[in-house]
């Protein structure tokens, strides 16, 4: 095995790798042990923080005399912070490629569990949503609010109850999120379908994505609108329109409503809104990213139509918290650590009463389910992050049920570090959503993508180009100019985008890292030539990476520094050797261009035909294995 470090120096492990090698049957007992931790209903693994049995302490009651411990944590804060400023000034950061607005968001959010008496649950969603400013979401962008009245659906399995008891008077909100390029893209084409065939031009119309967003938030903070740092730069990199739900909340509702809710959003851009699962992406971050793979358990569990694939940022799988980077990333990571018993502890307000039922259910904690026949996951996490651990062995147990995974680990990155555009790894985490929306999950979904009816095109432009329209300028602003305002606030003089929109095609003019090796540009599967009278301006090609269709995935990215794809679903199971074969791709429909990194910090990990998970090495305990991972990002 070959350890590649963040400044890349290589070194060889040998002994580990012939330990486990002679027949397989060390690896495969590795493995055993580990994953059966989360398949014996009700026994939480050995490790586990929460037990099912914890009774909660309520919250000390205020007194006036109780005062001095806010004004206590406020000055010992501020004393750390300014602790951590100087010695990042001085002898650098505490991760290497943190810059002081990480250095100082850790330390705020560094034993902040431990104060818990000063805090309730309104109070932190007030705190939260202040912090969520420090990530303003990118501009150029449509916001339309949205609000829909819930019927039935004639659900069933755990959920059928909850649906009788809906009479279509409760409400549900959300958000459409259009990136500029695209709302531009379907303005031209919407005009297009006005005119008709009068001419002989060809216009390459898309088979359109649409994301199903699910906010992350402890399952008891976070909305739509607080969470557009995520959903408007997901829009414009997927140049999809994404829908950004808000669920019902922990505590005023406890599991399985916020499933009830995600359930209730899916089927009604499949129902009423007509866009058909194969075009739906549901992507979620920490609490949504873990809701995210319980909605795809419910649909497959009971026989509904499956959506086209997921993006999970930061999932959290596991509320038992057996996880060992609970506590070995808990002094780098931004998420409070709470004790079980702590009324601020985000578990219990969430399962409620029904702690010792729930706890370890499928689809609150979907590490101990069933990942058989889920569609194909991109999952992004960070190396400095709490859940690290748990979510490595969902990687490693979605794949041995066969399931199609891409598992990227970014070096010094934080529990869902998506929400801070000042971070490096930022805009590069979005670039591969955009890879495996655009060049990967096509290949791989059971049913390929449609072009969308016309009634689906007008359901969504009812709800998108609305009075209610939001358009988030230059500047961050969020000014309200509905439909009319929109065209003029998003269209130059000539009807047109202007030169320096933010978009993906961008990507190159944001970072000049990447660069492409060939401006040869095919046409990608997801479009269909359709005879109009209108030609939209010609669009850059995009530099993004393209995934190989040979029977071995192991491919070589150029880089100045050999940066490599693994042929592997997770970063503990990956082997590297000296050398790999070069991407080649044997599709007419792939882009013949190649990603070329002069500054490489990403290694990644991907699965795309039958390979025996067992031929790879194996240590015994996850924190180990995390770190002896075969792959890492690269920082420099």
């Amino acid at each position: 095995m070959i350890l590649v470090s963040s400044h890349g120096e290589k070194k060889e492990e040998k002994d580990k790798e012939q330990e486990c090698s002679s027949g397989g049957c060390c690896e495969l007992k590795h493995l055993q042990e580990l994953i059966l931790q989360y398949t014996t209903p009700g026994v939480a693994p050995p490790s586990a923080r929460m037990i099912p049995n914890v009774k909660v302490e309520h919250k000390p009651d205020f007194r006036l005399w109780h005062w001095w411990k806010y004004g206590w944590f406020v000055a010992s804060k501020a004393t750390q912070m300014t602790g951590d400023a100087i010695v990042h000034t001085i002898w650098g950061p505490r991760k290497k490629s943190w810059g002081i607005q990480m250095t100082l968001m850790s330390s705020l959010m560094r034993n902040a569990g431990q104060h818990t008496d000063l805090m309730d649950i309104p109070s932190i969603r007030l705190f939260m949503g202040t912090m969520g400013g420090m990530g303003a979401a990118p501009p150029d962008a449509l916001v339309t609010p949205v609000t829909f009245h819930v019927k039935k659906r004639r659900l069933r399995g755990i959920l059928e109850e909850f649906d009788r008891q809906e009479t279509g008077k409760r409400e549900l909100s959300g958000e459409w999120v259009v990136g500029k390029r695209t709302w531009n893209r379907l303005q031209t084409e919407w005009k297009a379908a006005q005119i008709g065939e009068r001419g002989s031009h060809t216009f390459a119309k898309k088979t359109e994505r649409v994301m199903l967003y699910i906010h992350g938030g402890a399952y008891y903070v976070g909305s739509a609108s607080e969470k557009r740092v995520i959903s408007v730069p997901l829009a414009q990199y997927t140049d999809s329109r994404v829908f950004s739900l808000d669920y019902r909340l922990a505590p005023e509702t406890h599991f399985p409503g916020p499933l009830h809710d995600a359930v209730i959003g899916y089927f009604r851009l499949i129902d009423d809104l007509h866009i058909p699962p194969e075009n739906i992406i549901i992507c979620g971050d920490s609490a949504g990213g873990g809701l995210s793979l319980a909605l795809l358990m419910y649909l497959r569990d009971n026989d509904y139509p499956m959506p086209a694939g997921a993006i999970l940022m930061s999932p959290w799988v596991d509320l038992t918290m057996s996880g060992e980077s609970w506590e070995s990333n808990a002094q780098y990571d931004v998420i409070p650590v709470f004790s079980p018993k702590d009324h601020m502890n985000p578990i219990a307000n969430y399962l409620g009463d029904n702690i010792d039922r729930y706890l370890m259910h499928p689809y609150a904690s979907p590490l101990f389910g069933d990942f058989k026949d889920l569609p194909p996951l991109l999952i992004q996490s960070g190396d400095s992050e709490v859940l690290r651990d748990e979510i490595a062995l969902l990687a490693h147990k979605a794949e041995l049920a066969g399931v199609n995974v891409r598992h990227e680990l970014y070096q010094d990155g934080v529990h869902v570090f998506q929400t801070f555009p000042f971070l490096e790894v930022w805009s590069r985490s979005f670039m591969a959503m955009h890879d495996f929306v655009r060049n990967t999950l096509h290949h791989l979904q059971r049913e390929s993508p449609q072009i969308l009816a016309d009634k689906a095109e007008r359901s969504m432009e009812r709800e998108i180009d609305t009075h209610a329209a939001l358009v988030i300028s230059a500047d961050g602003t969020e000014t309200s100019v509905g439909v009319e305002g929109a065209k003029a606030s998003l269209l130059d003089e000539d009807g047109h985008e202007p030169a320096d929109s933010h978009c993906l095609n961008c990507g190159r003019r944001q970072d000049s890292t990447w660069s492409s090796s060939s401006e040869t540009d095919v046409e990608s599967e997801d479009e269909v030539d359709i005879k109009i009278s209108v030609v939209p301006p010609s669009e850059e090609p995009s530099p993004l990476i393209t995934r190989s269709n040979t029977e071995d995935d192991s491919e070589v990215l150029p880089s100045s520094k050999g940066l490599k794809r693994v042929s592997s679903v997770s970063s503990i199971l990956s082997v590297l050797t000296d050398s790999f074969p070069p991407m080649v791709s044997k599709s007419p429909r792939d882009r013949s261009r190649s990603l070329h990194l002069a500054n490489p910090i990403a290694r990644l990990a991907s699965r795309s035909r039958s390979r025996s998970p067992f031929r790879r090495p194996l240590t015994p305990e996850v924190a180990r294995q995390v770190e002896s991972w075969s792959w890492h990002f690269w920082s420099g």
